[in-house]
C-alpha cells in the first residue's frame, strides 16, 4: 500500500465525540473532518460498527478515514450501544435499537455546524449490513452508501445458516460478539464510570448463540433487517463489493439485479477484508474509488462515475490448490448490467461418474449412491475466509473419496464461468433429515483438485419457503442446490468435477443421523454460468490505481501474535479434532499508553461417524492493560448435539487487577428443528 500524508485537506481529529440517542443514552465518536470545515461545511460519513474505535479497530480506522477526510469529508466512526466508549448493552446483532440509533447519529451528524447537512453510510461486514439497512429506513440525510462484504439475506447468506443448513462459524461468531460485547470501556475517556458501564454489559449479556438457536428456520427475526425483502425501501445509490474468497461472495450481484436506483458492483479475488487491504491480491486504489463516488453523489461533481460496466469482477485463472495466495492471477472483467447478457446458463445431465457433453437425458438412469463420512469436509476451509492459512480450501482429492464424483473430459478449449452454479438433483434418501453439499472443482492434469465454489441444501429446506418439510425415506424428490458465486477459468487440459457429499464437518453442523443419498444419472443436471472467453467488455489491465491509504496509528508489538490451525486425527479411536488458534500477542497503541491482547480458539471434534458426536467449542480472552489499569474478559462456548436437542455451555468470567470479579455460567437445551 501507498501511504499518502500530502492529502488535498489539512485534517483535524476529535477522540470522543458524545452523541447522544434519542433515549438518552450516550453514544461514542471518533471524527476526522478537513480543519477547513470550521467554515466550510462538508458531507459527512459514517462507519458505524462494535469493533471498538479506540483500540481494536484504531489501526485499520486510521488508514481510510483520515485519507476521506483529507479529500474533503467529515468521517465519523461511532461504536454501537454497549461497545468501546458508548453507553448501553449490546444484546444482539442488527435490533431495531441499534437502526434507531444509527438514525440519531445520521441527523445529529446532518446537524453539525462542519457537516453540509449531506450524508454518506459505509463499512465492511458489520457496517455494510449497517448501511444498507439504514438505507433501507431512509434517513433523510443519507445520499448514498458504500458496501463492502455484507448480505441482503439474513437468513440465507449469512454466517449462521446456508440452504437452512447450520454453519460453524454461526458458533464462531457468537464466540466472537460473546467477547466484544463485554469488554470494558476504557476510563481514560469515560472516567469512574467505567466499572458500573462494564458490569451493566456482562450482567446483560446472554450467549448469542442461544438467540440463533432458536430461530433454525426463515422466521420473522431473521426477516427483520433483510432488505431482500422489500429492494424498494432502498432509494440511495449503492457501491457494493466482496471478494471470491469471502464468505459474502453473492449479494453483490444480488443487489444489482434486484435494486432500481444507481448501482456499481466490484467483486476481486479477496477474502473478507476491504479492497485496498485485499488478500489474496491483487489489492486496488478502493479508497480512491470511495472518493469518487462521494464526490458525485454527495458533492454532485459531474465524475464518470456511473461510466462504464455496471459489474467489475475479477476471473480467477486455474492455480495449484493451497490453503492461503498472496496473489490470485487473473483478469478484470465487466459486465453492462446483472443479470449479464453475455452468460449463457449452461445445462448438462450427471451421468455415472461424468457430467455429458449435452443437456439432460430424456428419462432417469440408475441411481447412484453416497453416505459420507463425517472426514469429509476437514478440507473445506472456513466459511468466512481472511486468507490466514489454512482458511482456504486444500486439495479436495481426499474429500472426494466420500463423495459421488462426476467429472466433464479433459477441455479442449478455455471455459469460462461468472455467477451462481446449480445443481439440480433427482434424488431420494433414506432418513427424514439429510444435507448435501455440492463442490466444483478444477481438476489438474496432475489430478489435483482446486475448489472453486460451493453450495449446501439441508433437503428438508428444498421448498425454499423457509417452513422445513420432513424427507420421506426412499420417496423420489427434486431439489436444486445453489452454489456460491465465482468467476472461474478452466483451462484447456483441466477437467471440471461436481462433488456430492452428505456431511460437509466441521463447516456444516451434521444432519442428526448418517443418510444415504441416491443420485438418479441423466434427469440430475449441473448448470454453469458460462461466458464467453472473447467478450469485448474486457476492462484494462489496471483499471483501478495503486491502495492507497493514510499512514497507521503507531502501534507496537510488545508479544509475538500466533496462528496454528491443526487437525489431528487419532486412527486408533476414530476421533478428529480441527483446532484454529488466532492470537494478536500484546499490541501497544503508543500514543495512549494502551496494552491489548486478543487470543481466540476454536475447536471442533468428531468420533469416527457418530453424527452426534460432534462438538464444537469457542474461547476468548481479551485484556486491556494501562499502568495499574488491568481487566480482562475471559469467554467460553461449547456447542454438543443428540438427536433431537443441541446442547449450550457458556462461561463468561471478568477479572479486574488479576481478581475475579464476575463469574456466570449457562448450560441450556435447545430442540432441532428439522436441522
Amino acid at each position: 500500500m501507498r501511504y499518502v500524508s500530502n492529502l488535498p485537506h489539512a485534517v483535524k481529529e476529535e477522540e470522543h465525540v458524545v452523541v447522544p440517542a434519542r433515549d438518552g443514552t450516550r453514544l461514542s465518536a471518533r471524527v476526522w473532518r478537513p480543519v477547513s470545515s470550521d467554515t466550510e461545511p462538508v458531507p459527512g460519513v459514517l462507519e458505524y460498527i462494535p469493533y471498538r474505535k479506540r483500540d481494536l479497530s484504531a489501526v485499520r480506522d486510521s488508514i481510510h478515514h483520515p485519507y476521506l477526510a483529507g479529500h474533503g469529508y467529515a468521517c465519523v466512526r461511532v461504536d454501537l450501544r454497549g461497545t468501546g466508549e458508548s453507553e448501553g448493552v449490546l444484546a444482539d446483532e442488527y435490533l431495531e435499537q441499534e437502526q434507531t440509533d444509527a438514525e440519531d447519529v445520521l441527523a445529529w451528524l446532518a446537524e453539525q455546524p462542519w457537516c453540509d447537512g449531506n450524508t454518506g453510510m459505509m463499512g465492511i461486514s458489520w457496517g455494510a449490513f449497517a448501511a444498507l439497512q439504514t438505507a433501507a429506513r431512509r434517513p433523510p440525510s443519507l445520499r448514498a452508501v458504500v458496501l463492502a462484504s455484507f448480505t441482503d439475506d439474513r437468513y440465507a447468506d449469512d454466517m449462521h445458516y446456508m440452504g437452512g443448513a447450520l454453519l460453524s462459524d454461526n458458533l464462531a461468531e457468537a464466540g466472537t460478539m460473546f467477547a466484544y460485547a463485554t469488554c470494558p470501556p476504557d476510563p481514560a475517556l469515560v472516567g469512574e464510570r467505567w466499572r458500573d458501564m462494564w458490569h451493566e454489559r456482562m450482567e446483560n449479556t446472554r450467549p448469542w448463540i442461544l438467540n440463533w438457536l432458536r430461530h433454525q428456520r426463515r422466521d420473522d427475526y431473521w426477516r427483520h433487517a433483510s432488505v431482500c425483502e422489500d429492494y424498494s425501501a432502498v432509494q440511495v445509490p449503492v457501491l457494493a463489493s466482496s471478494g471470491w474468497a469471502d464468505g459474502y461472495s453473492n449479494a453483490v450481484t444480488r443487489v444489482l439485479e434486484h435494486l432500481d436506483v444507481p448501482r456499481k458492483g466490484l467483486v476481486g479475488p479477496w477474502s473478507h477484508k476491504y479492497p485496498h487491504l485485499g488478500e489474496p491480491g491483487p489489492a486496488i486504489g478502493y479508497l480512491q474509488e470511495v472518493v469518487r463516488w462521494w464526490d458525485h453523489w454527495l458533492k454532485g461533481v459531474d465524475n464518470g462515475v456511473m461510466d462504464g460496466p455496471m459489474l467489475q469482477a475479477w476471473m480467477q485463472d486455474s492455480v495449484p490448490p493451497s490453503t492461503s495466495y498472496e496473489e490470485r492471477p487473473g483478469r478484470w472483467v465487466g459486465e453492462p448490467s446483472w443479470p449479464s447478457p453475455h452468460i449463457t446458463p449452461v445445462s448438462r445431465a450427471l451421468l455415472r461418474h461424468r457430467i455429458a457433453a449435452t443437456g439432460p437425458a430424456p428419462t432417469a438412469g440408475e441411481p447412484m449412491t453416497v453416505q459420507s463420512p463425517l472426514s469429509v469436509g476437514q478440507f473445506a476451509g472456513k466459511w468466512a475466509s481472511y486468507n490466514a492459512p489454512p482458511d482456504l480450501p486444500y486439495d479436495q482429492r481426499e474429500e472426494d473419496g466420500g463423495s459421488l464424483v462426476f467429472d466433464t473430459e479433459p477441455l479442449t478449449e478455455p471455459v469460462e464461468i461468472l455467477g451462481s452454479p446449480s445443481v439440480e438433483l433427482d434424488l431420494t434418501v433414506s432418513e427424514p433429515v439429510a444435507t448435501v453439499a455440492a463442490r466444483i472443482s478444477d481438476v489438474a492434469p496432475d489430478g489435483s483438485a482446486t475448489r472453486v465454489t460451493y453450495g449446501v441444501l439441508n433437503l428438508t429446506h428444498r421448498a425454499g419457503t423457509g417452513e422445513p418439510e420432513l424427507l420421506e425415506p426412499g420417496r423420489r424428490y427434486r431439489a436444486t442446490v445453489q452454489l456460491n458465486g465465482v468467476a472461474q477459468a478452466f483451462p484447456p487440459g483441466h477437467r471440471i468435477r461436481l462433488s456430492l457429499s452428505t456431511s460437509y464437518w466441521p463447516l456444516v453442523w451434521p444432519a442428526p443421523r448418517p443418510a444415504r443419498l441416491s443420485v438418479y444419472e441423466g434427469t440430475s443436471t449441473l448448470t454453469l454460468p458460462v461466458r464467453p472467453t472473447a467478450e469485448p467488455d474486457e476492462l484494462p489491465q489496471q483499471p483501478f490505481g495503486e491502495p492507497e491509504g493514510c499512514p497507521p496509528l503507531a502501534s507496537t508489538q510488545v508479544t509475538a501474535p500466533e496462528e496454528r490451525w491443526e487437525v489431528r486425527r487419532d486412527l486408533i479411536g476414530y476421533r478428529s479434532a480441527l483446532e484454529i488458534v488466532k492470537d494478536r500477542g500484546t499490541v501497544r497503541i503508543d500514543d495512549i499508553g494502551l496494552d491489548t491482547g486478543l487470543r481466540a480458539e476454536e475447536r471442533y471434534t468428531a468420533t469416527a461417524d457418530d453424527f452426534t458426536s460432534v462438538a464444537g467449542e469457542t474461547a476468548w480472552t481479551m485484556r486491556f492493560t494501562r499502568d495499574d489499569w488491568d481487566v480482562r474478559v475471559e469467554t467460553r462456548t461449547r456447542m454438543r448435539c443428540s438427536e433431537e436437542e443441541f446442547h449450550v455451555d457458556a462461561t463468561l468470567d471478568g477479572y479486574e487487577g488479576g481478581r475475579r470479579v464476575f463469574s456466570r455460567t449457562w448450560n441450556e437445551t435447545v430442540p432441532r428443528d428439522a436441522l
